[in-house]
């Protein structure tokens, strides 16, 4: 049995993480650690986990979580994770960060957008961006996984095969995003993110400048052979979690709907987790709450020459939580969907 530890338990993703990896057939959570609710149940954190048989939250101790897990994840701020995950891998653990410090190829990148100086650039080296769906045989190998983030896995999925497939001029991709507000996660305690705020109204912001921008274009770039922009808006919506990105593109030559689909089914037909809705059919946040899975809708706009995709995930699971146990999975020799196939809550 596969011994876990979470070094950040009580937010909202690693409450999530604790909810998956609490059903995985293959695995232990020996180790919770969260400052905050240090020496207390992970039921005081989460009532949902009331009556779950899960061992006390201690303090985050990067030598406490080596000492009592295989595969540790560590789920806290930006800036953290660099002077841990050395550590953790000098003693031979395998490790999944949350956060954007492994992320990215140049440390250069990561320091410009995330205003953080890369205290472990050669640690950066070693790590792999943990989308399965396009990275499956690296992650395979890697003992440090980047997890990305929660608009970059919903994009990149949806626009991927359009890329390597060359069907699209890569200088007019637009990237229209809403995300619930429990993105923002658990401790930001802004006004913007208060109840009467956000209940009924919708708003964009970071416009032009959302950090995860430059995850999108460093995967797509990869992809394309070439460097890409975008032009990517992130919204907030009244609801809890949940993402649905809305991709335009104006295609290189002639396409239509149906062959599109079809080049979607093929190109994603290895991926337990990716749904390609039929013709005519566009996602919504409900079909994909609660589940790893994204699901996959498309539209060929003759009128105006471009496609446009819809992809739907939910950002706690395949944008966080799930999706850092599918890294697990594959880094372990484990199947895939290992803890990972319940379908979406419904309603």
């Amino acid at each position: 049995m596969l011994r876990t530890g979470v070094l950040g338990a009580c937010g909202y993703a690693g409450g999530e993480l604790v909810r998956i990896l609490l059903k995985h057939p293959e695995t232990r959570l020996t180790f919770l650690a969260d400052e905050m609710f240090k020496g207390r149940p992970m039921g005081d954190a989460f009532s949902s986990l009331k009556g779950s048989d899960l061992p006390l939250c201690e303090p985050l101790d990067p030598e406490a979580a080596a000492e009592k897990a295989d595969v540790i994840f560590l789920v806290q701020h930006n800036g953290w994770a660099m002077g841990v995950a050395p550590k953790l891998l000098a003693a031979g653990k395998k490790v999944i960060d949350f956060g954007a410090d492994f992320r990215f190829r140049d440390p250069g990148v990561y320091a410009e957008w995330y205003k953080l100086e890369h205290t472990a650039p050669d640690v950066t080296k070693t790590a792999v961006y943990g989308l399965p769906e396009l990275k499956a045989k690296a992650i395979q190998s890697a003992s440090l996984v980047g997890n990305p983030g929660c608009y970059p896995t919903s994009a990149i999925l949806g626009i991927a095969p359009l890329i390597t497939n060359r069907l699209i001029d890569t200088s007019t991709i637009v990237v229209d995003s809403k995300s619930g507000v429990s993105g923002a996660g658990r401790s930001k305690l802004e006004l913007g993110f208060l109840f009467s705020e956000v209940d009924g109204s919708v708003r964009a912001y970071n416009i032009g400048a959302h950090r995860h921008t430059p995850e999108i274009e460093q995967e797509l770039g990869e992809l394309a052979g070439l460097p890409v922009t975008v032009s990517f808006t992130p919204h907030l919506v009244p609801m809890v979690r949940g993402i649905l990105t809305t991709a335009y593109a104006s295609l290189a030559g002639k396409a239509d709907t149906a062959s599109l689909i079809g080049l979607y089914r093929d190109f994603y037909k290895d991926a337990p987790f990716v749904v390609m809705l039929d013709e005519g059919d566009y996602p919504a946040t409900k079909g994909t709450l609660g589940s790893n899975y994204c699901h996959i809708g498309l539209k060929v706009d003759d009128r105006t020459g471009r496609v446009v995709v819809v992809s739907a995930i939910d950002n706690l699971c395949k944008g966080a939580a799930g999706q850092a146990v599918q890294n697990m999975n594959l880094m372990c020799g484990l199947d895939e969907r290992a803890g990972l196939d319940s379908p979406a809550v419904y309603p």
